[in-house]
């Protein structure tokens, strides 16, 4: 069980781009502590991506996104597949033209692959979730693909080749939140995490869950266009907690908590 949350924002928006990355991975942070990361970019094909082993208490201090940042992605960690000391498992996972973030399980990543002909961007790399990015890059993003994957899934990627997507998709067996404002719209695996959102950026957010078999592309902080398939079921998964780390989130809470009110001093 991971969390995954970030936004895509008006270039106009006066969010806090950093303040706001660190709420969002302070509101995720009890789902996951083997590892954290984080990407973002402007309206422009470069994406940068930060990660490490730990959880959130490990990087949230050290967050910093540039002031015209529109997109954003941020991921906790409780790995299933891929073991976390190699890097490349760890998310936001790279393919390609993609990179993006995922929370649940595909069972038959292997078997997507080898159709494919895909190549792992890693020698070393083994996370099921490349199977997810390597369709995204292959079909340019289109619902449909989704449909090989057997398994859980919420993602949410970015693609070079489209600087002003910010794409979002909800599969079977995990829960995915969106929340609009006319700054833009934040997503993450929780309400709770988006009413966190609202209490440290004071944001009223209009908040919804997806529906199972939706992709949702956000363009400068707007729906531009929606998709859906059929998601495959025929699948067993053990029951995961949701909460994975509660000493990590409440202390990402605290830290949040500080952060902010030094913020606000000044």
């Amino acid at each position: 069980m991971c969390g995954i949350a970030g936004y895509s924002l008006s270039p106009s928006s006066r969010v806090d781009r950093t303040l706001a990355a660190q709420t969002l991975l302070a509101a995720i942070a009890e789902r996951g502590s083997d590892a954290v990361g984080y990407a973002y970019r402007s309206d422009t094909p470069e994406i940068a991506v930060r990660k490490q082993r730990g959880g959130a208490g490990a990087l949230l201090d050290e967050m910093s996104v540039p002031v015209d940042a529109t997109q954003l992605l941020v991921h906790v960690r409780d790995y299933t597949k891929g073991h976390p000391s190699i890097e490349a498992n760890n998310h936001p996972v790279c393919h390609g033209s993609v990179v993006g973030i995922h929370n649940g399980i595909v069972f038959n990543d292997e078997e997507i692959l080898d159709e494919h002909g895909f190549r792992r961007a890693h020698p070393e790399m083994t996370v099921d979730s490349e199977a997810i990015f390597a369709l995204a890059e292959q079909f340019e993003g289109r619902a449909s693909a989704f449909e090989q994957c057997r398994g859980s899934l919420a993602v949410g990627w970015l693609d070079s080749r489209r600087p002003d997507v910010l794409f979002l998709a909800r599969g079977a067996g995990r829960p995915l939140w969106v929340g609009a404002c006319p700054d833009g719209t934040f997503f993450a695996s929780t309400r709770r995490a988006l009413e966190i959102v609202e209490r440290f950026l004071r944001l009223r957010l209009h908040k919804v869950e997806l529906p199972e078999g939706s992709l949702v592309a956000l363009v400068r902080g707007l729906p531009a266009w929606e998709e859906s398939w059929t998601p495959r079921r025929d699948y067993e998964e053990r029951y995961l907690p949701s909460v994975r780390a509660a000493g990590e989130g409440e202390l990402a809470m605290q830290r949040l908590a500080a952060i902010v009110a030094a913020t606000t001093a000044y």
